[in-house]
This record gives C-alpha cells, structure tokens and sequence, in this order.
C-alpha cells in the first residue's frame, strides 16, 4: 500500500520512521517549507524533512494547502491512505483524495485536549493520565472518528519534554497498527463524544508568566507543562527569569506570594498555599543553570521578590 506521511516536527519522526521499516511504500513526504533561521536568516528544514532526505524520500513542501499544482501532485503519487502527524490542517481538497482516507495522530485521547498543545495542557492542568489517537479527518479539527487509543500515565513530575517523547514512541506504534486495519479493511472508527470535549489551544506567552498568587501546586504544573520550551516566566529585579524544574510542597509560611524565603544554595519561594522550590532557571541572556549555580552569580537574598500579576 502507497502512503503519503504529512508530518513536521520530531515527534512525527518515529510514525515515519516505524512505517519505513515496516516496509510501507512512502511515496512522499509532505512538510512544512523551509524558514530563514539564527542571525545568518540560513533556510532551516524541519525535522522531518532532515529525516526524509536521509531516507531518499520525495518531500513535497507547499506553501498553501490548497494550491492546485500541489493538489495535483499527490494525486499523481496515486497513494491509497494519508497518514498525518503533527502537521497543518488539510483543506477537504487535500484530505478526501486517497480511496482509504486520511487519518491523524494526536497525542491525547480524544475528545479531551483537542487543538495544538494537548500535552503542555494536559500537565498544565494536573491530568495524572494522557494518551494517544488516531482519527479519520474531518473538516472540523480533531473532531474525526476515532480508530484506536492508547493510555498512558503522566508520570508525578514529568515535564511536557519528557511527555513528548514517551507519546512519540507509543504512538508510532498505534500509527503502525492503524495502517494495518486499515489496510485489510478491519478499522472500526467510532464517533467521539462532543460533550466531552475540552480545549488545548495554541500556548502564548501570556499562558508562561507565572502568577505567584496561585497554588504551588497549579505553579508547579504550570512550570513542568511548559518545559523545556516554550518555558514558565517570571521576573526579578526587572530581569526576565525562565523556570524549568520546580517541586511544590504544602508547607505554609506566612510570607508574601513570590516572596524569596531562602537563597542560601537553594531558591525557595512562597505560593498562595505552600511554597516552591526552583531547581533549574535561566537569565535571561545567559545559560540555563542549576540553582546552586545560579545562586553564586545572581544575587538573591531572603525578602526579595518575584514579580506577582496581582501586587
């Protein structure tokens, strides 16, 4: 069976990579165009198309969807199935083509966290479970029938890098599967329940700016949901700080909400209803550190505060 795979960052790296060595014919790649990058402007290519020419793959990078030579062109390849993960949303010109349809991974268990950032804000939201799905392509977004789950725990303290990664594998694998029932004709797509939709839409930078009066719990999650990129902030003494690594504790202090509580060799600082424990930061400008490092070249004392949304 021919596939065409539409993909772009790592985590559709190893869908890819997984039906190559299944010996699936991948007539094409379809991927994002190249961007100027760094303070050359040098054209980068995304991860997959690194992946894809390493491979000796046709990668075919349209700048409109719709454009009608790029429609032409993948119904040339005469490919039976649309395999897509982590890529742009298909016009229905593009997603009705192949005779066996098109399907998508998404790395939650639909209709939970449908939109572009279901792992940052399943851990943003405290989930203690997330998952992975495939689904037929409709024209409302993630809304499709679903052809196969798999759950997965969120681990206590796993950062939305390291949610990735564990997603990425299991889904290639649920990838896999699809396009074996599909192939011989035994997927059995079931319709998802829009009552139980929730949203995870694109993260900004107004979702990364930590607001000191919050729980130290919802401080914590916020830091590892957003970790490492595009990364919790705040600031200090007018300097912008990146928060990677935290732990939350209940502990009560008395003390103003992001008021500096010790910085003696470790960075604590009070929440609403417990305290937290910075363990990796970043200057802004400078290297990302531990905070005993840290410590030693930013001068912090005791008292000092974090600036709060709400003084």
């Amino acid at each position: 069976m021919r596939i065409i795979f539409m993909g772009t960052p790592e985590f559709a790296i190893p869908s890819l990579s997984l039906l190559l060595e299944n010996s699936y014919d991948v007539a094409a790649v379809v991927t994002t165009p190249d961007k100027p990058q760094g303070r050359g402007q040098a054209l980068a290519f995304s991860a997959v198309k690194q992946f894809a020419l390493k491979k000796d793959l046709k990668v075919l990078q349209p700048e409109s969807l719709k454009d009608e030579n790029f429609i032409s062109q993948l119904k040339e390849l005469n490919a039976g199935l649309f395999v897509i993960v982590a890529f742009r949303i298909l016009p229905r010109e593009v997603f009705t083509i192949p005779k066996l349809g098109a399907f998508n991974l998404h790395a939650s268990l639909l209709p939970k966290y449908r939109g572009a950032a279901p792992i940052n804000w399943a851990i943003i939201n405290g989930e203690k479970e997330t998952g992975v799905t495939t689904f037929f392509l409709q024209e409302k977004v993630d809304t499709g029938n679903v052809i196969l789950q798999a759950r997965l725990p969120i681990k206590e303290n796993e950062t939305a890098g390291e949610l990735h990664d564990r997603l990425a594998e299991i889904g290639a694998e649920i990838v896999l599967h699809t396009v074996r029932l599909i192939e011989v004709g035994k997927a059995n797509p079931k319709p998802q329940d829009n009552t139980l939709a929730t949203p995870a839409p694109k993260i900004f930078k107004e979702h990364c700016r930590i607001d000191w009066n919050k729980d130290a719990c919802q401080i914590h999650n916020l830091v590892r949901g957003l970790s490492p990129v595009p990364c919790a902030f705040s600031f200090l003494s007018g300097k912008m700080v990146k928060i990677y690594k935290t732990v939350e504790e209940n502990v009560h202090t008395g003390k103003p909400t992001g008021v500096v509580i010790d910085a003696d060799k470790k960075l604590v600082v009070a929440a609403k209803d417990g305290i937290i424990k910075i363990l990796e930061l970043q200057l802004e400008g400078k290297r990302r550190l531990n905070a005993e490092e840290f410590l030693r070249g930013f001068k912090i004392k005791e008292g000092d505060r974090f600036e709060c949304l709400v003084p």
